[in-house]
């Protein structure tokens, strides 16, 4: 369990600098320009996600249940992660009108696919694991909020149509390769029960 939360420490926590000290942020940007900020930022967040992933497959090994889901559950999680991958492929693109309403679709992604994930998984490592993103992404969508409300950060302007489609295109292919087997291969779990 302890690589798990160290995992989680080290890639939400650099993805926490801007939320928690904007100003150490920025001092290292300053310091050191902004490519080296990206760059110490992506090899803390890639350390940190193998970390995690390898944590979690650990602690799965010898898990601690406080509840198992019933069956539908999981069907009800393959349903919502249809949004879930529009979304992430949305923040990954230029505004169109998804992108400009939702705000933030990244975020708007992690807190569906962690509140699913926590419905279908009664297990310690997935609490820590799901319930740490989840509180994250609504920490910093608060934070994002406030950095509006400031004039440090501004909304998406709507876009041409094709990024939407795009968006949606994309997330459909995402999701079915999901489904097809690269969950499985990269989890180690089928999305759905029994397979």
């Amino acid at each position: 369990m302890i690589w798990l939360i160290v995992g989680l420490v080290l890639f939400l926590g650099i993805h926490s600098v801007r939320i928690a000290a904007p100003g150490f942020r920025q001092a290292q940007i300053d310091q050191r320009g902004l490519n080296a900020w990206k760059g110490i930022y992506s090899v803390v967040a890639i350390i940190g996600f193998v970390i995690l992933v390898w944590g979690y497959g650990l602690a799965r090994l010898d898990p601690v249940v406080f509840w198992v889901a019933p069956a539908w559950i999981s069907h009800l999680v393959a349903l919502g992660m249809i949004p879930a991958m529009i979304l992430l492929v949305a923040s990954q693109v230029p505004a169109g009108r998804i992108k400009a309403a939702v705000k933030h679709p990244m975020l708007l992604a992690v807190k569906i696919w962690a509140l699913l994930h926590l419905l279908a998984n009664g297990d310690l490592a997935s609490l820590l694991l799901f319930g740490g993103f989840l509180v994250w992404a609504v920490i910093d969508r608060i934070s994002e909020k406030r950095r509006l409300r400031a004039g440090i950060a501004s909304n998406p302007v709507a876009g041409p149509v094709k990024w939407d489609v795009i968006a949606i295109v994309g997330g459909l292919v995402l999701y079915v390769l999901f489904v097809g087997g690269l969950h499985k291969w990269l989890i180690g779990v089928s999305p759905f029960i029994g397979k």
